[in-house]
């Protein structure tokens, strides 16, 4: 056991930086992001969003959009195009924006070398989700001999099932999964960027930003009504990651990645 703790102290620290759709779909912000994450010490890797562009380009094509609880419902049209939004336009646009700032980044999927494997999403309360993706594994240590050789891996919300079917994953969760995933190889930051400054208190007020949550405060706020929606599954995600092996979790805004902002979360 002392062993094992003196190794994590001397691990080298690595960053798990997720990046939300309303800021990666907005060019100036985007930018101002991408110069922050750049300029990181340490290594690091990117997960983005891309819900909004999706959505658009689906209406381009004539293809309806379908939200339950906040999760899109995936069909095979709608499979075909957050595919080609996720995995390419998006994904494509923020590696050549990195590579510009002196960023070797590589672009990829959970299909890419394997790297995450999910099943197909049973129907929750009667609802099918359709082609959507909740992750059984991922492969830490290829990515770790990727991000040992000086490359950034960028990694679109997308999965697969090793049959030779994509399937829509939550980006939040493939976050999740990529830090833990990490955890035995580096000393992980896990840090959940978007447009607030953390998880609040009172959600009409930017300032009430709660500064650390635990498992048990954690039960009290959601039975309060303190955090609800989808802010839920993004805590719940935090605390898995905190109970294999992530050293910290940081729910901060993106203009915050010094991570010295925003909600801190602890087992």
């Amino acid at each position: 056991m002392v062993f094992f703790f003196v190794l994590k102290v001397y691990m080298e620290k690595l960053t798990v930086v997720k990046v939300g759709g309303a800021v990666v779909e907005d060019k100036a912000r985007l930018s101002r992001f991408l110069d922050d994450f750049a300029a990181m010490k340490g290594l690091r890797v990117l997960v983005h969003g891309g819900g909004r562009s999706a959505t658009q380009i689906a209406s381009r094509l004539g293809i309806e959009t379908t939200m339950v609880n906040g999760r899109r419902v995936t069909d095979r049209d709608m499979l075909d195009v957050v595919t080609m939004v996720y995995g390419g336009l998006v994904n494509k646009n923020v590696v050549a924006a990195l590579q510009a700032l002196g960023i070797n980044a590589l672009g990829m999927t959970g299909a890419d070398l394997n790297f995450m494997l999910s099943h197909v999403r049973p129907p929750v309360n009667g609802v099918d989700y359709g082609f959507v993706g909740d992750v059984d594994k991922a492969d830490g240590k290829m990515l770790s001999n990727i991000v040992a050789q000086g490359i950034t891996p960028v990694i679109a919300p997308l999965t697969h099932d090793g049959k030779g079917c994509m399937l829509n994953t939550n980006a939040d969760t493939i976050a999740s999964e990529t830090a833990k995933a990490l955890a035995p190889y580096f000393d992980v930051t896990l840090m959940y960027c978007f447009e607030k400054d953390g998880v609040l208190a009172n959600p009409d007020d930017d300032s009430s930003v709660i500064e650390h949550i635990d498992r048990e405060s954690f039960g009290k706020y959601v039975s309060e009504g303190v955090i609800s929606g989808g802010m839920i599954p993004k805590v719940e995600n935090a605390l898995s990651s905190i109970s294999n092996g992530v050293r910290r979790v940081i729910i901060t805004n993106a203009s915050h990645l010094d991570g010295c902002h925003g909600t801190r979360i602890e087992g």
